[in-house]
């Protein structure tokens, strides 16, 4: 699953310490989103497009290949 984390991010001023700190998670967590190596929950996808004032769709871009893999 790719991310917008990183560009949305970006266009408010946060670093990865700082969005962490927002949604409660380590800023690791942060790094490893931005690369698509973690999946959030639900719950953490809601909180991370919260602090980026939009949409859980415009911060995670799902494509068909991840929806068929699960």
């Amino acid at each position: 699953m790719k991310t917008r984390i990183k560009e949305l991010r970006a266009r408010h001023n946060l670093t990865q310490e700082e969005l962490a700190r927002l949604v409660g998670v380590r800023r690791e967590t942060i790094l490893f989103l931005e690369k698509g190596k973690y999946n959030p929950s639900l719950k953490l996808a809601y909180k991370i497009a919260r602090a980026l004032k939009t949409s859980i769709d415009e911060v995670f871009l799902f494509e068909e290949k991840d929806l068929q893999n699960s």
